[in-house]
């Protein structure tokens, strides 16, 4: 069953640190969101394999967006 991993909060993206097919642990960072000029890395909720990654860096996003998800 996949996993939707989602922005805790609105704001830019300023690093994806995974790729499609990458093996992640629980609590392994996945993306880091710039907001209000400080960096907000965004965690994996479980361990799994990488299926998509919906943003690149550079991309606005609101609260709840669908970051990555875990498969």
């Amino acid at each position: 069953m996949a996993e939707e991993v989602r922005a805790p909060l609105a704001g830019n993206i300023w690093q994806v640190l995974v790729e499609v097919g990458a093996r992640v642990e629980e609590d392994d960072e996945l993306v880091v969101i710039e907001a209000l000029k400080m960096e907000n890395p965004v965690c994996a909720p479980c361990a799994g394999t990488v299926r998509e990654i919906r943003v690149t860096k550079g991309d606005k996003v609101e609260e709840d967006a669908v970051l990555v998800v875990i498969g």
